[in-house]
């Protein structure tokens, strides 16, 4: 009881006294703000990656959300500006091309944009799309600790817990030592996590972040391999960052950018016009919307009002996160419910 009570009364502590540093008025203030609003956007990116890691339901990734759109319109705007230094404000809300004057310096450093230039020039692109990208990954990270506490608690306790993926990988353990043969599908989806597991069993750290470093839609049995083999945290969540955060972020992070530039688009829209029945609708559709983007860019006025398609994608992100929220009500009642007629069976009993 000492020892928490000395823990509150330090937190405490410390908290007035950063509160009371933020409020008083100084030179330092600038400093604070921009402490403020780079934390403000770093923790909403980390929350992104948290809920693809858990996921929204039904499975909706918010990299093609949210991290996907914002790295294609970064990139967009680098090679219609031929600059990465947007004004800010309003970036990053809105991107719209600088105030150039000119003069030769402008000229080269306008001249100097390409793929590699976009992905290689840490002093422009590390504050525009990196540290947002490694921000996501860093969240995914975080979002896969669950499954492996769970695992883990359930292994020490010997108790199993109430939860689906943990009784589908128990399944999958006891069907493997029955020698049972299932379905086609059923036996390529236990190859694929029996390849893991024996991976992550036998190479520790490196399989643990060979896993991570390939999009894998089947990580979560990664983490709940690894909290049942009782593979140590920092070991799990160490290679988990690395892979998620730096690997295969920065492989995600270059194929949005490739597919995105200048020349990859143009070729990509001329043979969209190929595809039959749909190809030219299509076609005009997208070459409208980008000529419409790179107007308002060079244009270099701020929208005020957003229009269709913005409006229909906002709307569809409110019914996905409604429809998240409330698969969560029902799954929490549902497990209540379990609870409650487990605990009448017992006294029944």
């Amino acid at each position: 009881l000492q020892k928490n009570l000395l823990y509150v009364v330090t937190v405490t502590l410390i908290s007035c006294a950063v509160w009371w540093i933020c409020g008083v008025p100084g030179f330092h203030q600038p400093y604070i703000d921009l402490i403020r609003k780079n934390g403000l956007v770093s923790c909403s990116w980390i929350g992104l990656g948290i809920l693809s890691s858990v996921g929204l339901g039904f499975g909706l990734h918010t990299f093609l959300l949210y991290l996907g759109p914002f790295i294609a319109q970064v990139t967009v705007a680098a090679y219609v500006c031929q600059s990465l230094d947007f004004p800010e404000p309003p970036y990053p809300n809105q991107v719209i091309c600088p105030d150039f004057h000119g003069n030769g310096t402008d000229i080269v450093k306008q001249a100097s944009v390409t793929i590699w230039g976009i992905m290689s020039k840490a002093r422009n692109f590390l504050l525009k799309v990196r540290w947002e990208a490694l921000c996501w990954g860093a969240g995914t990270a975080l979002g896969e600790l669950p499954p492996y506490f769970m695992a883990k608690a359930a292994r020490i306790s010997g108790e199993e817990p109430d939860d689906e993926e943990y009784r589908e990988y128990m399944a999958y353990v006891k069907a493997i030592e029955k020698g049972t043969k299932p379905s086609l599908m059923k036996r390529m989806k236990l190859r694929v996590e029996a390849f893991m597991t024996g991976l992550i069993d036998k190479v520790g750290f490196f399989g643990i972040l060979i896993c991570a470093s390939i999009p894998n839609p089947l990580f979560d049995l990664a983490g709940i391999t690894c909290g049942y083999l009782l593979i140590p945290f920092w070991t799990f969540f160490g290679a988990t960052l690395i892979g998620k955060a730096i690997i295969k972020m920065h492989l995600q992070m270059f194929a949005v950018v490739l597919a995105f530039s200048d020349q990859h688009l143009k070729v990509f829209l001329h043979y969209m016009g190929d595809i039959p029945f749909l190809g030219a609708p299509l076609q005009m559709s997208l070459r409208n919307f980008f000529e419409n983007q790179k107007m308002k860019l060079r244009s270099r006025q701020i929208s005020q009002s957003s229009d269709t398609l913005q409006q229909v994608f906002s709307i569809l992100i409110g019914v996905m996160f409604a429809y998240f929220v409330l698969s969560i009500i029902n799954s929490l009642a549902q497990r209540w419910h379990k609870r409650l007629c487990t605990a009448e069976r017992k006294k029944l009993l």
